[in-house]
C-alpha cells in the first residue's frame, strides 16, 4: 500500500467555484474528526466540505450537501486508483454561482484530487514505530549519532525527551544501543511512509 510523502493543499477554480483540496496522512480513525473540525474553522463559510478516507481497510466518503454520488465517491475513487491508505482527503468548495451539473461535479471533484496528488510524492508504506525516549544529557551525542538520519523532536527538561518515527527494520538495528542509553517510554507500531 501507499500514502503521500507529505500533506498537501491545492486550489483550483472551475466555473467561478473554488475547490480547495487538502490531503492529510492519518494513523488513526480518531484523527479524522479533529482534522475536519480544524478545516471548517480555517475555511469558514464554504458551501461544502466533502471528504473521503481510507485507513486499515476501512473507507468512508461524504458528499456534504452536493447531489448524492457527485463528490465523496469521486474523491474516494481517486484515492483507490492510486492504491492509497492512511489518508484523508477533504475538498472544500466555495460555490461561484454557476451550477456544474452531476457530471461536471464528478469531474471537478476528481480533478481537484488528481491535481493535488500531482503536487506531492506517493510513497510505499512501511511498518514502523512512534518512539518517545528519555535520555540523560551525558548521552545526547550518542543518541544524536544513532538517530542522525531520523526526523526528531527534542524537548529539554530534566532529561532530553526525543520523539520520532522510525521504520521497523531501522529501529531493530539500533534498538539495543538505544535501550542501554535511555528509558523508552512509548513504543507504538504505526504505518510510516518510506
Amino acid at each position: 500500500m501507499k500514502t503521500v510523502k507529505e500533506n498537501i493543499t491545492n486550489e483550483i477554480i472551475i466555473n467561478k467555484s473554488k475547490f480547495i483540496t487538502i490531503i492529510t496522512k492519518i494513523n488513526s480513525l480518531n484523527d479524522i474528526n479533529q482534522i475536519l473540525k480544524n478545516t471548517k474553522k480555517t475555511y469558514k463559510n464554504a458551501t461544502h466540505y466533502c471528504f473521503a478516507y481510507i485507513i486499515n481497510g476501512k473507507e468512508k466518503c461524504k458528499d456534504d450537501g452536493e447531489p448524492s454520488g457527485t463528490a465523496g465517491i469521486p474523491i474516494l475513487n481517486v484515492l483507490k486508483q492510486n492504491n492509497l491508505t492512511n489518508i484523508l482527503c477533504i475538498v472544500i468548495r466555495y460555490f461561484g454561482g454557476i451550477k456544474l451539473g452531476a457530471g461536471g461535479l464528478i469531474r471537478a471533484y476528481s480533478n481537484s484530487v488528481k491535481k493535488a496528488l500531482n503536487k506531492t510524492k506517493i510513497v510505499n508504506i512501511q511498518k514502523g514505530y512512534n518512539i518517545i525516549i528519555e535520555v540523560p544529557y551525558e548521552h545526547q551525542k550518542q543518541i544524536d549519532y544513532l538517530l542522525k538520519e531520523e526526523k526528531i523532536k527534542k524537548d529539554y527538561q530534566t532529561n532530553i525527551i526525543y520523539t520520532f518515527e522510525i521504520e521497523k527494520n531501522k529501529y531493530e538495528q539500533i534498538e539495543n544501543k538505544i535501550k542501554t542509553l535511555s528509558k523508552i517510554k512509548t513504543k507504538r507500531q504505526i504505518n510510516i511512509a518510506s
